[in-house]
Parts: structure tokens; C-alpha cells; sequence
């Protein structure tokens, strides 16, 4: 029973599917205190955010089954990866796949029950990120933008499942997590370069730990600074997650500068670290923000 559980929590990314979920039921919550059309907001749906976390982790671990079935072959060669269920033989390609479609229609039929936008834009997800994003990443480094799209989607997603429709919050919150996603993949990409060019996947900007990888990603970090200010400016964000946000970016972008002087493995582990807890904490900060409001 330990293996299973064990080979279960590494066939869907565990981890990653718990971030995922997290983001996705923190935005419902935000969508959920929007007013509707009429000026009116209802209470808070705690029935549907609980189907939306059910949903929201089966629909991402399908997509990870996917990706894993895809890359089986792959994952064989890398030491991160080697151990997962289906390259180590505890689980076959079939039984993977087979698990992938279980879990993706049933949570894509509990996601389409919130309302039809949310089951489509889950299936969107599953499709970009299995099989747009999966193939790409050994072609070219434009694979981490093709991911960064299911990557921003599970915000738009919890939204969409608590308000209905996307607007221009909806749009804002996405657009955070999408421009989150460079320097977060790229110092992933950085720092497991040598395990990744063992399967040939392509991530980092220019293919290589040099001097203009390092400064794509520093940019990167210092464009999330103004994007993650737009919820102040536009007015459904107050203060306190323009003061939080402008903080964390300026260290993060610290961390990215410092990644660009250096290009010291120690660095790169600062900004994928940086990257962790940067999200989390500007997403939950948003939210008690807009509550308080």
C-alpha cells in the first residue's frame, strides 16, 4: 500500500498538482465575491469550491499521466525522473494511460457541472499542456511560453467557476501567474540543465547556462514587478498587495540580477526557490485584500 500510494503521488506530480489546486481555489474564492451583473454578491459557494478542488486535481493529474505516458521513454533517462511509476516498472504505459482518461473525464464532468466555461477551459488545459507543451520542450525553448499558458490557466479557471464568465479581473489574475512562469521555469531549467539535456529537452532561452539566458530571466522577473501591480491600479487590489507584491518583485528581481552577475548554480537556486514562495503568498495576500475591501 506504501508503494502505491508512493507511485499514485509521483504518476500526478503530487506537489505540482497541490500548487495547481491551491492557486485554482483561491481565485474561486475571489471570483466568488465579485458582483454579478445585477450589483449583487452572493454568498460563497462552499459546495462548489470543494467540487472545484476535486475536479481541479483529477483534470491536473490526467494531464500529468499524459505528459508521463508521452515521456515514459524519457524519463528513463533522467535521474530525477527515472523512478516514476511507469519508467520504473511498477506501472505500464497502458495502465498510466488509462488512469489519465479515468481522472480527466471524470473531473473535466465535475468542473463542467460549476458551469460550462470552467469544463472547456480544463479540457483547453489538459490538450495545451499533454500535447502542445509535452512535444515541444525537445524542439525549442518556445515550448516554457506554450507551458506557460495551462500553467496561468488554473487561477482563470477558479475564477470563471465562482463568477461565471472572464473579465477583466480574471484576465489580470492569469496574466500574474503567466508572466510568473518564465522565471520560474527558466531556473528550473537552469538548474536541472545537465539531468534535462539527458532526454534533450530544449527549456532554458538560448538552449545553454550562459550570460543571455541569465539575462532573459532577470527580464523576466523585472516585468512581473509592474504586472503584479495592476490589481492596485485598477482598483480591485488596495494597498496592501501593491506594498506586498512590489516587495517580493524587487527581491526577486534581486535574485535574478544576481543570477545574471554570477551565473552561479547558488543563484539559480535562489530564483527557483524565490519563484515558490512568491506566488503563494501574493495570490493569499490578494485574496485577504480584495476581502477586506
Amino acid at each position: 500500500m506504501k508503494q502505491f500510494f508512493s507511485d499514485f503521488s509521483k504518476l500526478i506530480k503530487f506537489r505540482l498538482t497541490f500548487l495547481v489546486v491551491f492557486s485554482a481555489s483561491v481565485s474561486f474564492l475571489i471570483g466568488s465575491q465579485v458582483p454579478n451583473a445585477e450589483g449583487i454578491i452572493s454568498p460563497i459557494d462552499w459546495g462548489n469550491w470543494g467540487l472545484l478542488i476535486i475536479g481541479g486535481f483529477l483534470v491536473t493529474g490526467a494531464a500529468n499521466c499524459f505528459n508521463e505516458v508521452i515521456e515514459v521513454d524519457l524519463d528513463k533517462l533522467m535521474s530525477r525522473t527515472k523512478d516514476r511509476p511507469m519508467p520504473s516498472g511498477h506501472m505500464t504505459t497502458g495502465q498510466g494511460l488509462v488512469s489519465g482518461l479515468v481522472m480527466g473525464i471524470l473531473g473535466t464532468y465535475i468542473l463542467g457541472k460549476l458551469n460550462l466555461e470552467t469544463g472547456l477551459l480544463s479540457v483547453f488545459s489538459i490538450f495545451l499542456y499533454a500535447f502542445a507543451y509535452t512535444p515541444l520542450k525537445k524542439k525549442s525553448p518556445i515550448a516554457v511560453f506554450v507551458g506557460a499558458i495551462p500553467g496561468a490557466l488554473p487561477p482563470l479557471i477558479g475564477y470563471v467557476a465562482a463568477h461565471g464568465k472572464i473579465d477583466d479581473i480574471a484576465i489580470i489574475i492569469f496574466l500574474i501567474q503567466f508572466v510568473w512562469q518564465f522565471p520560474h521555469f527558466w531556473a528550473i531549467a537552469w538548474v536541472l540543465d545537465d539531468d534535462y539535456k539527458k532526454a534533450g529537452f530544449r527549456l532554458l532561452p538560448t538552449t545553454h547556462r550562459d550570460k543571455r539566458s541569465a539575462f532573459i530571466t532577470f527580464v523576466s522577473t523585472l516585468i512581473l514587478i509592474p504586472i503584479s501591480l495592476i490589481p492596485t491600479f485598477m482598483g480591485f487590489g488596495g494597498y496592501i498587495i501593491g506594498v506586498v507584491s512590489l516587495i517580493l518583485g524587487v527581491i526577486f528581481s534581486y535574485y535574478g540580477f544576481k543570477l545574471y552577475k554570477t551565473l552561479e548554480m547558488a543563484d539559480a537556486r535562489k530564483v527557483m526557490f524565490g519563484s515558490f514562495f512568491y506566488l503563494p503568498i501574493v495570490q493569499v495576500v490578494l485574496l485577504i485584500d480584495f476581502l477586506g475591501k
